[in-house]
């Protein structure tokens, strides 16, 4: 029999001075009741009720026992109403992981946003370009740029994730702009190399997909850094655009080979599959695609649009 019970109907019994009173209260019949209370006494070894022909009254270990249980089961339905309350409003410590370049250009200035609307909530976030476990590292949610790896994890679409090839106009004037994909090959490629196939650039090309092969003096797995060489004029290279966008808008940089340079990626919330999904990370998640969205903020200058993944 459960403790528990045994001590709600111990708590009835006490209340309504009856145990057919307490019975009808427990939606019991009075024989269980009274077996209840029976096998409480039993496993406690102590006497907990006088029991008459008239009426029932407490012994001093019954009066200490019933005063104990009415807290526990207060304490119980108290911590109840704090789990629903919890989820029924965000609130409470959200976990969060993202990768760095996208963290902090686009995720900071969101979540202040978010803070202001949801000020029950705090947030723990990592930056971080490592890959990693939301399960066994404690994580809420994640940001993730391209493909899923882990089919277990619940995905919410945010964004999608252009990408670019683009130059700064000093670059172009010196080395003169390509045309084809195929004068990649003589200039100077700034690669990102946290990707397979750093070296490999792939095309549209009369509806087919055409690789080509490029190199230049720079290599380097942070898109941050090659952002500020493509600014600087050091040569062509490939960046998502919610990385170089503002550069683009600027004149800063300029997009080249449109035509031909595509492919799909997109920006996910994700998060371990849960029974109950809690408020606190449906609210996260909702706000950021409210805010990023299909047609994000750093696509403006995207002229016709172009998709594909990035650093």
């Amino acid at each position: 029999m459960d403790r528990l019970d045994d001590m709600l109907a111990f708590i009835k019994v006490v209340d309504a001075k009856s145990f057919t009173a307490a019975a009808d209260r427990l939606g019991l019949s009075k024989s269980v009741v009274s077996r209840r209370i029976t096998e409480l006494e039993n496993r406690l070894g102590a006497r907990l009720l006088n029991r008459t022909t008239r009426r029932l009254s407490l012994t001093e270990v019954g009066q200490a026992f019933y005063e104990r249980c009415t807290r526990i089961i207060a304490d119980l339905e108290e911590a109840e109403m704090a789990v629903a309350d919890l989820h029924a409003a965000p609130r409470g410590r959200l976990k969060v992981n993202a990768p760095v370049s996208f963290g902090l250009l686009h995720l900071a200035p969101a979540i202040a946003g978010f803070l202001e609307r949801n000020p029950a909530i705090e947030i723990d976030i990592d930056l971080n370009d490592r890959y990693v476990d939301l399960v066994d590292e404690g994580y809420d949610v994640a940001v993730r740029i391209g493909r899923l790896r882990d089919s277990t994890l619940i995905a919410r679409r945010l964004a999608p994730a252009n990408r670019v090839v683009c130059a700064s106009p000093g670059y172009l004037a010196r080395n003169g702009s390509p045309v084809t994909p195929e004068d990649l090959m003589r200039h100077n490629c700034l690669l990102y190399t946290n990707v397979p196939a750093a070296e490999q650039w792939s095309f549209q090309v009369d509806g087919e997909t055409r690789t080509v092969r490029v190199s230049g003096n720079l290599r380097t797995s942070n898109g941050d850094l090659l952002r500020a060489a493509a600014i600087a004029g050091v040569g062509i290279t490939v960046l998502p655009t919610f990385l170089i966008g503002d550069a683009l808008q600027s004149g800063a940089v300029r997009c080249l080979l449109p035509e031909y340079y595509g492919g799909g990626s997109t920006v996910y919330a994700v998060y371990p599959q849960n029974r109950h999904l809690s408020p606190k990370v449906r609210a996260f998640v909702d706000f950021l695609a409210g805010r990023f969205g299909p047609e994000p903020y750093w696509d403006t200058a995207l002229t016709p649009p172009s998709a594909g993944g990035g650093p």
